[in-house]
């Protein structure tokens, strides 16, 4: 513990939380890789990641029931559309349903040229043959070979040594290099040390160094390194230290590509990701929307939308978003949650009454100024870039103020409400609400409808000559043909298409009210508003005195 972290322990909050009686002392913290001069905090990142999507492979093999071959046609052509140009559809040799898609993407020539597949294989002599055959009529391919690292692994699970298993994997990448000389389709090479987050740094650097000594990669081979945390079981801040490390003194370094391959098991695989990047990762393997084993794979579309807000381009196609998520949940048949960031169905949408007010004023502000750059608050982005329009940007609830009901009226209903008439429909509202009616759009204008808009009647509209009077003395001859004493305070009109829109305040001594109307012609609205308001005002005033 830092001593600012001691010092902070002083203060008397702390004394009063209690022990919990969860088995505490049955687990270990991690062992800090130790890097005083790390240099991945200071820097920011302006370009993608080489993307690869394990949507295939490593999404597939967590569903409850596994992508049917149409299934995984759908999701494989997806993930062209979108851009991504390094795919894994899974490890043949232990899955006739992965061998199968294989051998239908080798006969359909469902490969674009710019897009190469991905398959692995467990570092064992056998199944490397067997997977290197499987990859004939393919142009290009990445054959990852792996085997489990961790010390927890080597002793249970392999029983090996550490230089027992550092003999197996440089056999298995010898046997694999053999294999790739061998083959007309171009085969690339991919060394991963599985549990990459639970081994020791120096023996996962040993392993990996002992590899790229026997394959001796030059910058055209297309050689990679994957260090994947199979299980994540340390801030992100410390697995991007052991990445710095690493990248530091990775053998063949500028000749080999530096792949990452988060998991979420502590929530953090999106700040891990990106913080090993940052660190000198040159590829991303995940999944869409981190589908993937236990907690999941690391989200591939929150990686890439998190650039795309910073201004760089994610060089992947995301435009209509919507459509990515339905295709993914219906491939998968897992549903994909309403606040997912970037993609959810509520990400965009606002309940609360000062963020509803915040977010109309944003964007009427932005209407007017013509500003390119996004600024709106509460919106990170503008959500027109993935597909979504505005309407769903706020939802109103008995939470909702008046700034959500004016943007439901001018967006919806091309309607710019007064601050005050916004303040009465507000009330209204949440009258409604709190008896338990829901208010989409419509029923805010069935609202609005309901304590507005009256309609004068003809005998009243025959007795006043609207088109010569100014509006106070319609207000005067309307209030005293109504018996209505009043006297004007406002009067806003604005266009509605071929419409007028007129708001008219009449106040009678404390009390005030708004009326409203809409017509065809400008004297027909101002009638219609006065009528409506004074009619409003006689009800409050009857209200006020009772009271």
């Amino acid at each position: 513990m830092s001593d600012s972290c001691a010092r902070h322990h002083d203060l008397p909050i702390f004394e009063i939380q209690q022990p919990s009686s969860l088995p505490v002392g049955k687990y270990q913290p991690y062992v800090p890789v130790g890097l005083a001069d790390r240099t991945w905090p200071d820097r920011v990142q302006r370009r993608a990641p080489i993307w690869c999507s394990v949507d295939l492979r490593d999404g597939n093999q967590a569903l409850l029931e596994p992508m049917s071959m149409a299934s995984r046609q759908e999701m494989f052509r997806l993930l062209v559309r979108m851009g991504f140009k390094e795919i894994e559809v899974g490890m043949p040799v232990s899955c006739r349903a992965d061998a199968e898609f294989l051998r239908w993407l080798v006969r359909s020539d469902a490969v674009p040229d710019d897009v190469t597949v991905q398959v692995l294989v467990p570092m064992r002599p056998e199944l490397i043959v067997e997977t290197v055959n499987m990859l004939w009529g393919l142009r290009r391919a990445v054959l990852q070979v792996f085997h489990p690292a961790s010390p927890a692994q080597r002793r249970m699970v392999l029983g090996l040594s550490r230089e027992e298993m550092l003999r197996l994997a440089v056999a298995g990448a010898d046997l694999a290099m053999r294999l790739r000389d061998g083959m007309p389709c171009e085969i690339l090479l991919q060394y991963a040390p599985e549990s990459f987050t639970q081994t020791e740094p120096e023996y996962a650097l040993d392993l990996c160094n002992a590899v790229l000594e026997r394959w001796q990669p030059t910058a055209a081979d297309g050689v990679r390194v994957n260090l994947p945390a199979t299980v994540e079981t340390f801030p992100p801040h410390e697995f991007a230290d052991r990445i710095e490390w690493f990248h530091r003194r990775l053998a063949f370094r500028d000749k080999v590509l530096l792949s990452v391959h988060p998991h979420n098991d502590r929530g953090t695989a999106v700040a891990a990701a990106e913080s090993a990047v940052l660190a000198g990762a040159d590829r991303v393997e995940g999944t869409l929307f981190g589908n993937g084993e236990r907690s999941g794979n690391v989200c591939l579309v929150t990686l890439a939308m998190n650039l795309f807000s910073q201004g760089v381009d994610p060089m992947l196609e995301l435009g209509d978003l919507d459509d990515i998520r339905r295709t993914v949940a219906r491939c998968t048949k897992m549903p994909i949650g309403p606040r997912q960031p970037w993609a959810g169905e509520l990400v965009y949408t606002s309940l609360a009454g000062s963020h509803q007010d915040a977010i109309a004023k944003g964007l009427r502000e932005r209407e007017r100024s013509g500003q390119p750059c996004w600024e709106v608050p509460y919106l990170a982005i503008d959500p027109h870039d993935i597909g979504r329009d505005y309407q769903a940007l706020i939802r109103l609830s008995n939470q909702s103020g008046k700034g959500g009901l004016a943007y439901v009226m001018r967006a919806d209903h091309n309607v710019d409400l007064p601050r005050g008439v916004q303040i009465e429909l507000a009330e209204a509202a949440k009258r409604e609400m709190d008896e338990g009616r829901d208010l989409d759009s419509g029923g805010v204008w069935s609202l609005f409808e309901r304590q507005y808009l009256r309609q004068a009647s003809a005998e009243l509209e025959a007795s006043v000559a609207v088109g010569s009077c100014q509006p106070d003395d319609l207000v005067a001859m309307v209030s005293h043909r109504l018996g209505c004493p009043a006297r004007l305070v406002d009067l806003v009109e604005q266009p509605r298409g071929a419409e007028t829109v007129c708001f008219c305040q009449v106040a009678c001594g404390t009390v005030t009210r708004w009326g409203v109307g809409i017509a065809a012609t400008k004297q027909r609205a101002r009638l219609s508003a006065v009528y409506s308001g004074l009619v409003r005002l006689a009800a409050a005033s009857v209200r006020d005195r009772a009271s």
